[in-house]
């Protein structure tokens, strides 16, 4: 087993911590520990809210969870030799779960703090809570299905240099003036009040938290890409933009269906991920890279059989037709199968929650053919214990009433 180079405390806060996470990214944040290349470690890492979320049937938490606190990374670790225009060639090498800590929690984000995919269907706080067996994951929450983890980070990259730190900032700030009092916002703008900045500290730390990033978007550093194929034997090149890379990583996953379209979509969880360092130098220019670039795991979960549900961009509500539009039909394909699975005997809740957490398929099949794109969902049929084919007979329920997930009270 790789040595542990950085670990995590779950009996307390992150901020008290004696080497501390941080939950902004930044050029200046001071480096954990330098690598060399060619060198295995392992990362622990607090789940996404640094532990603001509890294994209970309530979903008060995620109602009232601080979004300007996440995500708690872990790092950032340097590699020698590591210059602005390299690319830093990272494996993942193998990914769990903390002993400490075998569950994890999926939870729809209420209108007022985040929203999801399909806030306007769904804008209330609910929550699901999974236990894992090996390799496998059930939940109390939503009855019928079971499926092996593609456990991945959600969040991974290098610190950005201050170049591309105030370039992203001008055209984040420039979006969100365009509708600054949207609910849920735009973007998220920098906060100092709550950025944790790793060991910077003093009027330093204070100073660079009021430009410092949040960690909600990809950015062309990487960061919160939320891609499931990132799972064990994934090989990652990422851009370089600082001396040593700074690479972090954080928002642990045990599994996730593209698109973790509920905002907290994925299963979340406190983790490990074991790392291995090397270099290309100069690679950026050699092989004209602007966002990272990964081979995905050979080990992934293999379905025979999917059930897929297709989505045009024609809004739902008012049946207006929009040009090729993506976002849309993507929308369109995910309320088509939840209608579908809801005729099973779930809740429209549960079957949102199935299409975030389980190793669900989402593609933009068309985007040429005028008006419509199309795009499409995949649910491989084998999670569920009951037969979700359409067949002469109809859908029966496959699952008993009166279960759903936590809500708030």
């Amino acid at each position: 087993m790789p040595r542990t180079s950085f670990k995590v405390d779950l009996s307390r806060p992150p901020e008290a911590a004696e080497i501390k996470t941080h939950n902004r990214w930044h050029p200046d944040i001071p480096m954990v520990e330098m690598m060399k290349p060619g060198d295995e470690f392992r990362v622990e890492c607090f789940d996404w809210t640094g532990g603001q979320i509890e294994n209970d049937d309530s979903a008060n938490d995620v109602r009232d969870v601080d979004l300007t606190k996440v995500h708690y990374l872990s790092g950032p670790f340097g590699v020698e030799g590591a210059e602005p225009g390299d690319l830093l060639v990272v494996d993942l090498l193998d990914l769990g779960y903390l002993p400490a800590s075998p569950w994890g929690f999926t939870g729809i984000f209420a209108r007022e703090n985040g929203g999801g995919f399909l806030v306007d269907h769904y804008p209330h706080a609910r929550k699901a809570c999974w236990d894992f067996h090996g390799i496998y994951t059930t939940s109390r929450n939503v009855p019928g299905v079971r499926w092996a983890g593609i456990v991945h980070p959600g969040l991974i990259g290098c610190l950005p240099s201050q170049e591309l730190l105030d370039r992203c900032n001008k055209r984040e700030a420039e979006l969100i003036a365009t509708n600054p009092d949207r609910v849920p916002p735009l973007a998220t703008a920098p906060n100092a009040e709550t950025a944790l900045m790793g060991q910077m500290t003093g009027r330093k730390s204070q100073a660079a938290g009021k430009e410092a990033w949040r960690t909600v978007p990809p950015r062309e550093h990487g960061g919160n890409c939320d891609i499931k194929n990132l799972s064990r034997g994934s090989r990652v090149y990422f851009p370089v933009y600082v001396r040593g890379a700074g690479l972090s990583m954080g928002d642990i996953h045990w599994s996730q269906g593209d698109g973790e379209i509920t905002f907290c979509g994925a299963i979340e969880m406190a983790g490990y991920v074991d790392i291995g360092v090397d270099l290309i130098k100069g690679g950026i220019t050699k092989y004209g890279i602007t966002n990272p670039v990964f081979q995905p795991s050979p080990l992934e979960p293999k379905f025979s059989e999917y059930l897929v549900f297709e989505g045009i961009s024609v809004d739902e509500k008012t049946g207006k037709q929009y040009y090729l539009d993506a976002h849309i039909a993507y929308r369109r394909a995910c309320l088509n199968a939840i209608e579908y699975l809801k005729k099973f005997g779930y809740t429209g809740e549960q079957a949102y929650v199935i299409l975030g957490t389980a190793p669900v398929e989402g593609r933009v099949s068309g985007i040429v053919d005028i008006p419509n794109a199309c795009c499409t969902v995949a649910i491989p049929t084998a999670i569920f214990d009951f037969d979700i084919r359409p067949n002469s007979g109809g859908p029966k329920p496959g699952i008993s009433a009166g279960v759903d997930l936590a809500a708030t009270s």
